[in-house]
Formats: C-alpha cells, sequence, structure tokens
C-alpha cells in the first residue's frame, strides 16, 4: 500500500512522474485498516527536496503509512515558501499529545556548530524526550543521528579534516539484525557531512549497538533500546542526483569542495551518476517500517507510552 499524504504535496506529483504510487488523504480514508501514523522532523533548508526523497523510500511498504511534516517554532526556514510550510506543516504544540507509530529526524546544516551553539537546541531536546514516550521508533538521519547519540549517549562528534562526500561501500556487522534482513554483504550508501563519530566510541557504550560501518566513511548505523532509536549518518534515501546538486551548489559558492567519491561514472561529473545503493536503500526502510514499526507498536495509540526496549 503507498503513503497517505496531504493533498496537494508537491512530492505527490514529482513521485507520480517516476511512476512510483502515492494517494492523497482522502482517497486513504475510503481504506477501512489503521494506517501507521509517523511523523517526520524536517530539518533541512530545501524542505521540498527532503520530503520528495523520503516519501521515496517509504512508498516501498506493503504497509499504509499516514504522514505528518513537522517544523520547528523556533527556527524559521529561509530557503521554502512560507505558503508550503502553513499549508503542509505542524509545530510541535500541535502534536505533542498525540502517539506516532515513526518518526524520522532529518539532518541539518548545523554540524559545525557545538550543539549547544545551534539556536533551535532547546527544542531539539524537548522533541527528542517526548520522542521516546511518544513514539514506537524512530530515525536519526545524519545530523540528526549525531544530535541523538549526544544528547541520550554523550557520543562526541568530530570535525573531519574535508568533507566526506560520496557514496561508499559498507558491511553489515550483525547479519541477524532485521534491519539488514535481505542485504548483501555489501552494499552502498552516499554520505554528505563534515563531521563523524567514531567507531570506538560507540562501541564503548554499553547501551548502544553498531549495526554498519565502512572501512572509508566510518559508522553508519547504531542502534539503541532495542530498535526504538535508530541511528543512521548517512544519506541512504538519496535520490540519484542529489550529491551532484549539492556538489554544483558548493561550486557556485566558491567553496573548495572535491567531486563526490565513487558517484560519477569514471569520476567525471560531465556523465550521470552510477546509482549503487538505490535497491539497498528501500530494503532499510521498508525492513524499519516492517519490523521495528508495525510488527512492535500496539494497534491502540496510547498503548505506545507504555512500550519499553523493544525484543
Amino acid at each position: 500500500m503507498p503513503l497517505n499524504l496531504p493533498k496537494g504535496l508537491p512530492a505527490i506529483e514529482l513521485l507520480k512522474k517516476e511512476n512510483i504510487f502515492v494517494m492523497d488523504d482522502l482517497r486513504a480514508s475510503q481504506q477501512d485498516i489503521r494506517p501507521l501514523k509517523v511523523v517526520l522532523l524536517n530539518l533541512m533548508p530545501i524542505k521540498i527536496t527532503t520530503e520528495t526523497d523520503l516519501v521515496r523510500v517509504l512508498t516501498n511498504s506493503p504497509l499504509q503509512v499516514e504522514l505528518d511534516f513537522l517544523k520547528l517554532s523556533t527556527h524559521t526556514s529561509k530557503n521554502t515558501p512560507i505558503e508550503h510550510l502553513m499549508a503542509f506543516y505542524k509545530e510541535f504544540d500541535e502534536i505533542k499529545k498525540n502517539n506516532y507509530d515513526g518518526m524520522i529526524i532529518t539532518g541539518a546544516p548545523v554540524e559545525l556548530l557545538d550543539f549547544d551553539d545551534v539556536n533551535y537546541w532547546d527544542e531539539m531536546k524537548q522533541i527528542f524526550d517526548w520522542a521516546h514516550k511518544h513514539v514506537t521508533s524512530t530515525l536519526y538521519i545524519c545530523w540528526g543521528a549525531q544530535a541523538g547519540l549526544n544528547y541520550f549517549h554523550g557520543i562526541p562528534k568530530y570535525n573531519l579534516p574535508e568533507k566526506q562526500f560520496g557514496v561508499f561501500r559498507h558491511a553489515v556487522l550483525d547479519k541477524g539484525e532485521p534491519l539488514f534482513r535481505g542485504f548483501d554483504d555489501e552494499f552502498y550508501v552516499p554520505h554528505s557531512r563534515n563531521t563523524e563519530n567514531r567507531k570506538e566510541d560507540i562501541l564503548a557504550c554499553p547501551d548502544l549497538k553498531l549495526l554498519s560501518a565502512s572501512d572509508e566513511s566510518g559508522v553508519y548505523v547504531a542502534m539503541a533500546r532495542g530498535g526504538r532509536d535508530i541511528y543512521i549518518t548517512g544519506h541512504s534515501e538519496y535520490s540519484p542526483y542529489t550529491l551532484h546538486n549539492e556538489y554544483v551548489r558548493d561550486l557556485e559558492k566558491g567553496l573548495n569542495i572535491k567531486i563526490p567519491q565513487n558517484y560519477y561514472k569514471d569520476d567525471d561529473p560531465t556523465k550521470p551518476p552510477m546509482v549503487r545503493w538505490r535497491a539497498h536503500a528501500n530494503l532499510l526502510f521498508t525492513n524499519w517500517l516492517n519490523y521495528y514499526v508495525y510488527q512492535q507498536t500496539p494497534y491502540n495509540p496510547e498503548e505506545i507510552t507504555q512500550i519499553g526496549i523493544l525484543s
């Protein structure tokens, strides 16, 4: 079944052109099932791009998913039309009494700042604490993962000598974990970040389980509370041209940026990207929805606050 999205969301028409099946909330309301309720905290400046990338990978599940979009009240996005935010996004005060089966927290362009220097850090901490009680399973992506790891587990982030930028080979470290069910021994993931979490810090924390890493790009996935918190440092959700668009943007800003590694055919930016991560990205999000959300969440959403560590 497809995603249940607000009528008029730009991602609907964009994905229909890719032959991806989505439906708006009017049609979904006619199906006699309880959809999974997922909330997306979108911290990225160009929100429509991030919405579309994540909706694309969430549509491959046989489950019906109802998606809410959340924005911060203490930070105003300058790169997304205010009309779009008013039409499709809610603030935390509007949803904090709700329970959700799943949540996704995106990255943000603040990774070089100390967490306490981020102007919306207090609101982030409030949302983190709320999610621990009101969400069955949360995916933290890129800076969102670094922020969650630091807040809940004291894991530091470290500045990199140069941007980790490209598509890198990864290994599954725990093949028994359902998140990686159906994965090959090696798979590829895009990364785009200036900071990192280190493997030794993750392994030293008794509450964390390291699930996947790369010899080139380091930590990829760590998990806590049996899968109620899943921290992902890469961008499996990226579309084929997301890295290209970031590369062109940085060039136009005059930044000293190298071409994304292992991305363009023959490492030639005039040639199209080689997409090597799409299948595993779809499987990652499908496994999350199935094993950590659908199979763990109670039918009555009011009981989500009673869930302990997932088994």
